[in-house]
């Protein structure tokens, strides 16, 4: 008998860790998100995927809150109307579905911090506290009195932008390396009293930080114009060069053709100029008349002779008397 009733609470277990897993995940909300201080009304919605019948809220280490939700609604709401110390904590919520016995996972945690203004506010400082320019590091440095976890606030943020534990002087230091115009803004500093995880200090007093663009060193105009000269000057050159290249290129060329035109085997020879030779007529007896060609010299290689012309020989016999 006892093990019959075993293995159906063991089966029971098993089919409902089945179905939960099927059951979508809730969520959970906080309204007002942050800034709430002891006394205050606070708001935390369930919101639910499916209808459900049962919702249940959550505080870790604390109390366990349920609401029955007789109609079908997508979120459940548990508030707070005077808020205490007891209620600051972790929170999740989880529901069942109507008319049946499947139950959700837990949804993710959600942090409830509280403000209480009885812890004095902390200190704040920042260095250097003149305009920087970009790239810079700068540092904020933020004490208390308690020794607690130090949050830095930067406002239009609605969570810290960062937190740490403060060394043994309750001094934490946060730097902002390289900082650029987008880190400008006024820094505040909060923090959460030893023992206290989930109780806050109130904000303390603000820093600004104005960051300015870099400017350019006095001589980076000096120095791009010197460059800008340079590369004219460069450009130019090379540009005559060219020039200068493409001229002795094209004069070699005229040259080269105009040489082979004067050595291609039918190209026409110049007519040898005639030498005149005269002669005296009283000298004229008993000479022998030849008529001679006159060549020019030239560098151009031997062309192949000519048919050979036969001699033109002018001869006269003296006969003793006068022509």
């Amino acid at each position: 008998m006892a093990t019959t009733a075993l293995a159906f609470i063991l089966g029971w277990c098993l089919v409902a860790a089945i179905r939960a897993q099927q059951l979508p995940r809730p969520s959970l909300s906080l309204h007002p998100s942050q800034g709430v201080s002891l006394g205050d009304s606070v708001t935390l919605w369930c919101h639910l995927p499916r209808p459900a019948a049962w919702v249940w809220l959550y505080q870790e280490g604390g109390w366990t809150y349920s609401k029955g939700k007789n109609k079908e609604q997508d979120a459940a709401e548990f508030s707070f109307v005077s808020t205490k110390q007891e209620h600051a904590g972790t929170y999740r919520c989880q529901y069942r579905v109507s008319e049946s016995a499947e139950i959700s996972e837990k949804s993710d945690p959600m942090e409830l911090v509280v403000t209480d203004h009885s812890f004095p506010p902390p200190g704040i400082s920042l260095h250097p506290k003149k305009e920087v320019g970009t790239g810079t590091n700068v540092t904020i440095r933020c004490w208390n009195l308690y020794h607690g976890a130090t949050f830095l606030h930067k406002d239009g943020h609605s969570a810290p932008v960062q937190h740490q534990d403060p060394d043994n002087g309750g001094t934490a230091t946060f730097t902002l390396t390289g900082v650029t115009p987008s880190d400008s803004g006024t820094y505040r500093c909060s923090y959460h009293p030893w023992g206290y995880s989930f109780l806050s200090s109130p904000l303390g007093n603000s820093v600004t930080l104005e960051v300015t663009p870099k400017p350019a060193p006095p001589g980076a105009a000096v120095i791009s114009h010197g460059n800008l000269m340079v590369a004219v000057a460069a450009g130019c050159t090379a540009a005559f060069v060219f020039i200068l290249i493409l001229v002795v290129v094209f004069l070699l060329a005229a040259r080269r053709h105009r040489t082979w035109r004067d050595e291609s085997p039918g190209a026409p020879t110049k007519n040898p100029e005639a030498m005149d030779f005269q002669v005296p007529s009283s000298d004229s007896e008993g000479l022998t008349y030849i008529e001679l060609q006159a060549v020019t010299p030239s560098m151009q290689h031997p062309t192949p002779p000519a048919a050979p012309q036969p001699s033109v020989i002018y001869a006269e016999v003296a006969t003793g008397g006068h022509h």
